[in-house]
């Protein structure tokens, strides 16, 4: 199975292809969230990525966002759906951002 198949192993509509106008909107609509929601400015560097998984009990795809400050800490959280299916609750209160500082490779992520 790979990052756009469905739980049935057929591929994934159009929509939830990497490079289309809907995938690139939800990348664009994630970015913005978390850019407000951490009071980031525009040049502050805000990565998206979404991952498979096809071991029991996890969730199909994944979306990692990490997101950099001005003093150069990194930031990150994870949001268990593909990023078309992310919305505005799915991202942290801005009262957690230094709870959210760290390294990406965790043990429990």
């Amino acid at each position: 199975m790979n990052l756009w198949t469905n739980a049935d192993g057929e591929q994934a509509g159009p929509a939830g292809r990497p490079g289309t106008a809907g995938h690139l909107e939800a990348v664009e609509r994630v970015k913005d969230w978390t850019r407000v929601r951490f009071g980031l400015g525009e040049g502050q560097t805000i990565l998206l990525q979404e991952s498979a998984c096809n071991l029991p009990g996890f969730p199909l795809a994944e979306t990692l966002v990490a997101f950099w400050t001005d003093d150069g800490e990194r930031h990150h959280f994870k949001v268990f759906k593909p990023v078309e299916e992310v919305s505005d609750a799915d991202v942290p209160p801005s009262w957690m951002k230094d709870a959210l500082a760290g390294d990406i490779a965790c043990e429990c992520c």
